[in-house]
């Protein structure tokens, strides 16, 4: 199960919580959060809502329900470093996250929809869970007997136009294929939200 994201959702966060223009169209209108007091200020948030506010700022980004997040959070906490790096870094390596960073869709929602609907290979064989965890030499692939169709019909051309590929991510737009070169680091880890809340909310 997965969130819908909306474009009440970024002016709850106070971001565009997903690349589609409605969001933004939405935050230039209306730049706060929605309720019947409109714009008017607001009482003085406490840090447990601070702390409310990044974790579901984190999930409705990725498009995550609690359970998953939760656990992916769980996960954070027993590998070696710094857990608000590692609940990124495996946020970052979903394989619809993947999709999306590497250009093959404009959005996250629509990257995990053609997981979904098994669009993309992973080392050669079809994967159609969008929670996947790709791994470094890993190998995706839009399907050939996808290429031409539909939402593929262009891809060719958006791929070899595309200049923010991450680096962790090494694209062939020729071969439509996008290989995991390493782990995101640095500031490749640097996100709209503050993990150092998430883990304190979390952590109470």
């Amino acid at each position: 199960m997965r969130i819908k994201s909306t474009a009440k959702m970024s002016r709850r966060e106070g971001m565009p919580i997903s690349d589609r223009a409605s969001h933004a169209r939405a935050l230039a209108r209306r730049p706060y959060a929605p309720g019947v007091h409109g714009p008017t200020s607001r009482s003085r948030i406490t840090d447990f809502g601070k702390q409310l506010r990044e974790k579901q700022k984190a999930k409705r980004m990725y498009g995550l329900m609690e359970r998953p997040f939760r656990k992916l959070f769980t996960e954070a906490t027993k590998r070696h470093g710094n857990t608000g790096e590692v609940l990124v870094q495996l946020l970052e390596t979903r394989l619809d996250n993947a999709v999306y960073r590497a250009g093959f869709a404009k959005t996250r929602a629509q990257a995990r929809q053609a997981v979904g609907h098994a669009h993309f290979q992973v080392n050669g064989t079809t994967v159609n869970i969008p929670s996947y965890r790709v791994r470094i030499g890993d190998v995706i692939t839009l399907r050939e007997n996808k290429q031409k169709k539909g939402l593929w019909k262009d891809i060719t051309e958006t791929l070899t136009k595309r200049t923010e590929t991450p680096s962790w991510l090494s694209v062939d737009a020729g071969a439509l294929t996008a290989k995991v070169t390493s782990l995101p680091a640095g500031e490749e880890l640097k996100q709209a939200f503050e993990p150092k809340l998430i883990i304190e909310f979390y952590s109470r």
